[in-house]
């Protein structure tokens, strides 16, 4: 969901960011004044209220095609998992856990 720009800000989210992004949703509800405003904020400056808008209405609607049954389940073969290029204990070390700012 990249705009195309050569800022930072318009490129692909990280799996951090997207953390960041599901914490900062738990944080500022829709009820929120200014909402789009706090989670850029509390994104650190890596994205802009539009920014996190747009994310946001991406995820709505993806959400919305998995619920519908549009998006079609991975083929992982029978009896193996899908690859891990990481081990489960680094994995757990990058997890970025939500924390009220």
């Amino acid at each position: 969901m990249a705009s195309g720009g050569s800022s930072s800000s318009s490129r692909a989210w990280t799996q951090r960011q997207n953390k960041q992004f599901e914490c900062a949703l738990a944080v500022y509800d829709r009820d929120t004044p200014d909402r789009w405003h706090n989670i850029a904020r509390y994104m650190g400056g890596t994205k802009s209220a539009d920014e996190v808008r747009r994310h946001f209405e991406q995820l709505v609607h993806d959400v919305t095609q998995i619920e519908a049954g549009r998006v079609p389940f991975p083929r992982y073969g029978y009896g193996s998992a899908p690859p891990v290029s990481e081990p489960l204990a680094a994995r757990r070390a990058m997890a970025v856990p939500c924390s009220p700012r």
